[in-house]
């Protein structure tokens, strides 16, 4: 139970929580353990749809490009994935390979369960779903600040190459 605490206490989505509400939370976890080079999350599949977090261990990103799979980024603890069905789209929405690195654990939050805070919970909904979204917003700002970088260096403006 520890590593289920004190992963929540890392992530963006129990900012808002207090002590009480983490533990209500808590409750809704189950712990997912993967080993190096294991899919967490594949475009193509049916995929649960749960929110994951990263517990322990590293998480690699891949997307498919026109030379074939591309690293895009590496999660560390405390960071979210399956966001976009966890927040009502479908698994032909995902595009993206979640593989474990080595050894890994995940704390995975099923939808149908979180929901039923609805009526006994809602503010635990509310603040959860608000830390989602400062997540999301984090990976937008974080992308267009590489997408600047890029087209600065590809373009030589900014003095920036």
């Amino acid at each position: 139970m520890s590593l289920v605490i004190d992963t929540l206490r890392t992530s963006t989505i129990t900012e808002e929580l207090n002590d009480a509400e983490v533990q209500i939370l808590a409750a809704l976890c189950e712990v997912q353990e993967f080993k190096a080079g294991q899919a967490i999350i594949r475009p193509g599949f049916d995929q649960p749809d749960n929110l994951y977090i990263l517990g322990y261990g590293e998480v690699q990103v891949k997307i498919q490009s026109i030379e074939g799979e591309a690293a895009i980024h590496v999660l560390k603890p405390g960071d979210l994935a399956g966001i976009i069905t966890f927040v009502g789209g479908t698994s032909a929405h995902i595009s993206a390979t979640l593989t474990a690195i080595g050894e890994t654990k995940v704390l995975s939050i099923p939808k149908a369960q979180f929901e039923t805070l609805i009526n006994t919970h809602p503010m635990i909904i509310y603040k959860v779903m608000r830390g989602v979204v400062r997540d999301v917003h984090g990976i937008v700002r974080r992308m267009n600040a590489q997408s600047a970088e890029l087209s600065n260096y590809i373009y030589r403006i900014h003095g920036r190459y």
